[in-house]
């Protein structure tokens, strides 16, 4: 795996080959990329019915990163812990529908790192500004485990972290680009991750955003 100084990150990276970050655990650069403008019109619809907000961790601290959901669930996070809701808490009603280029994209991603038959019914859209950070976590809400996790980076460049099943395990640093993919199941479904925190830029499609989308199976 290769790491990268975060200092060094531009917006725009050459051509990279798919890449094996762990077992089970993908890398597929540019995969969202031809479909960018699509995803983020979509996204754009998500949030006018269910807007982006700064969720509360059971700790009391708000979140850096500003989230909304679309599907059958959406993941929530308030001082009672974390979960998947069928509805919006902040207005009662069902979270919007999945749209058709969410889908396809996360099937097709899920087959191309050799899990066939994925059918997400949550997708969780994280947005950053710079200074925004995910600290480490396991994805394991989730009541199907077997199911993987798919990840799609847009906008600005981030560093992704991928640690390993415990906390303490080395942590790799690994940059993702406009339109990358990660698609991590199997031996580590519930591998520790994260981002660092968002550095400044100015992205053409997405100014001073990174959005990211990540795709599982909830129940």
């Amino acid at each position: 795996m290769r790491a990268t100084d975060p200092r060094q990150i531009s917006l725009f990276e050459p051509d990279r080959q798919e890449e094996t970050i762990g077992p089970g655990a993908k890398l597929l650069p540019e995969f969202a990329q031809a479909q960018a403008d699509d995803i983020l019109a979509a996204i754009e619809a998500v949030a006018a019915a269910a807007p982006f907000r700064h969720l509360t961790v059971p700790s009391g601290h708000a979140m850096s990163v500003a989230i909304t959901n679309c599907g059958a669930a959406g993941w929530i996070s308030d001082r009672h812990g974390y979960r998947y809701e069928p509805a919006d808490p902040d207005c009662g009603l069902a979270w919007p529908a999945m749209p058709r280029v969410f889908r396809d994209l996360a099937q097709r991603a899920a087959t191309a790192s050799g899990y066939n038959a994925f059918d997400p019914n949550a997708c969780l859209i994280n947005r950053y500004v710079p200074g925004a950070r995910m600290g480490l976590h396991q994805d394991k809400d989730e009541a199907i485990l077997t199911a993987p996790i798919v990840s799609v980076s847009l906008g600005l460049p981030a560093i992704f972290l991928w640690g390993g099943l415990a906390r303490t395990d080395k942590v790799h640093r690994l940059p993702l680009w406009h339109g990358d993919v990660l698609v991590w199941g199997g031996p580590s479904r519930i591998a520790y991750h994260g981002v660092d925190p968002l550095k400044d830029g100015d992205h053409p499609l997405t100014g001073a955003l990174r959005y990211n989308l990540t795709f599982r199976r909830a129940f």
